[in-house]
């Protein structure tokens, strides 16, 4: 009965460690994102290659089944975005 309580913790604590990963990925993410937002709202340029980098480690993550995938962001997404956010601001 010993060793079956001590797999049980291991798992949980595995499945733990993978959830507070995530979380603390998906913040820098958001923040990343928040970041290349801004930089376009104003006009300059800005890169998506730290994004995609953080979004990579969150998926590799994803493949236990715990978490979510994300997708990858590119430019033009960003470039959407602002364009969506200038519109409502507008309105």
């Amino acid at each position: 009965m010993s060793e079956v309580h001590h797999a049980i913790t291991a798992h949980v604590q595995k499945q733990h460690t993978i959830l507070k990963q995530f979380a603390m990925l998906d913040a820098e993410r958001e923040r990343l994102i928040d970041e290349a937002v801004e930089r376009c709202r104003r006009g300059e340029s800005f890169t998506v290659d730290g994004i995609n980098e953080v979004t990579k480690r969150m998926n590799e993550l994803a493949k236990s089944g715990l978490v979510p995938a994300r997708r990858c962001v590119t430019p033009e997404m960003v470039r959407e975005y602002v364009s969506r956010l200038e519109r409502k601001e507008r309105s």
